[in-house]
This record gives C-alpha cells, sequence and structure tokens, in this order.
C-alpha cells in the first residue's frame, strides 16, 4: 500500500477550476465583469508562466467569499459543479484512482485552488483527503483571508510534510500525478513522479529525469507504467 497522490486542476479535470469558477462568477453578475475577468486572466497567465504571486491572488480570488452569504455562495458552488465542472471529469483518471483503490493505496488531492472550489470536486472522485488552500471562515461568514500556508509550488510540500507527521503514511514508494511544472517541487520528492497532459516546461523536465509522461485526455486508461 501506498500514497497515490493526484493534482487537480488539468490533471483529474481538463481545466482550471481556480479560472473557471472566477468566470462563473462573472458569467453569473456576481463580480464586476471587466475588472474581473481581465484580473482572473491575468493572474492564471501568471500561474502558467510561474511567476504567480500567490498571495496577491489569494487575495483577489478569496474577496468574493468575503461579500456574498454563504447560503449564495453555496447554492453557486452546487450550480458551478453541476455545470461547469462535471462536463470535465475525465474517464481515464476515474480508472486510474480505482487501480490505485484497488490496491489499497492512500488517495490524495492536492491542489493550490482554495478548499470552497475544490472540496466537491475531489469528492465526484471518491477521495477524502484534499490538501488545498484553506479559506478563512470566522463567525458563520468568509472573511477573504486564508489560514496556514498556501498550497502552492513549495507550499505544497510544507502541507504535505504536516499532514505525514500527523498520519501513518509514508512516502515510501509514493506517487504524484500532475501536469504542472509548478509542481515539480513535490514531484522531486516522491517515489513515482507523474507528468499528466503536462505544460512545456513539466515535459521538458520530465523527459530530462526520465519521469513517465501520461495523458488523461486520450480517452485510454493510461496503465503501462503503473506495474512497477
Amino acid at each position: 500500500m501506498s500514497l497515490a497522490i493526484f493534482d487537480l486542476d488539468n490533471t483529474l479535470i481538463a481545466d482550471d477550476s481556480d479560472y473557471l469558477w472566477g468566470q462563473f462568477l462573472v458569467d453569473q453578475g456576481i463580480v464586476d465583469k471587466d475588472y474581473y475577468e481581465a484580473e482572473n486572466a491575468r493572474f492564471y497567465q501568471d500561474y502558467k508562466q510561474g511567476k504567480l504571486d500567490i498571495t496577491r491572488f489569494l487575495q483577489f480570488s478569496l474577496r468574493p467569499l468575503a461579500e456574498n452569504n454563504p447560503a449564495d455562495l453555496y447554492r453557486w458552488r452546487r450550480q458551478f459543479v453541476d455545470t461547469v465542472i462535471r462536463p470535465l471529469l475525465l474517464k481515464p483518471a476515474q480508472q486510474l484512482i480505482e487501480q490505485h483503490r484497488g490496491r489499497g493505496d492512500t488517495l490524495m488531492v492536492i491542489t493550490a485552488t482554495n478548499r470552497f472550489v475544490t472540496e466537491p470536486i475531489v469528492e465526484l472522485y471518491g477521495i477524502n483527503t484534499l490538501l488545498a488552500t484553506t479559506p478563512e471562515f470566522t463567525d458563520g461568514r468568509y472573511t477573504g483571508a486564508f489560514t496556514g500556508i498556501p498550497c502552492f509550488q513549495e507550499g505544497k510540500v510544507k502541507l504535505l510534510e504536516e499532514w505525514l507527521s500527523e498520519s501513518s503514511e509514508t512516502l515510501d514508494n509514493s506517487w504524484f500525478y500532475s501536469d504542472s511544472h509548478n509542481d515539480i517541487p513535490l514531484l522531486s520528492r516522491v517515489t513515482h513522479p507523474v507528468a499528466v497532459d503536462p505544460d512545456e516546461r513539466l515535459m521538458a523536465h520530465a523527459k530530462t529525469q526520465k519521469w513517465p509522461v501520461i495523458s488523461f485526455r486520450n480517452g485510454n486508461c493510461p496503465t503501462e507504467h503503473f506495474h512497477k
């Protein structure tokens, strides 16, 4: 039995839930269209280029949580998951998850996208353990701040180390599946790093390191790397 870790955005789903949530808020008229759409796109480009200021982005992306009633937020989130996210679920990803589950592996998703957005998405894959950036919730409302370490780049490694220190799991024979060069710090820590539909920088790094490169987008369950 091993720890099998999955990134979420552009790995288990065929797009970025953080960016899409922002666009959903724009489309629903919940946020100012011109400002929010432009900033959302700018931050997403920064992320893809590896130069995202995670603190500034979180100040931006968590503000709508503070500006709206939680009951409305949860209703909008249900609509978002049903209409935007469900069509982006990837059958080969589910098949690989089930292979790990069948081996008795511990399943985890670790993502930079905040827990408010990602928790119901991860539940769709039947995964109970989620490490994500956590929005602050006080006195029945979100504050617009976050608690703890942002789950991004080296922060993913730190949060995983914290989790490991409180569990019986180890990184022995561990797996991590990700699409993004932002995850190279964590990919470099596990026994079996796997690049999934990788961006250009991760693809180049994976080739250099001779890491497996697989795809969840081609409709086939990638199993050939799994039997080690």
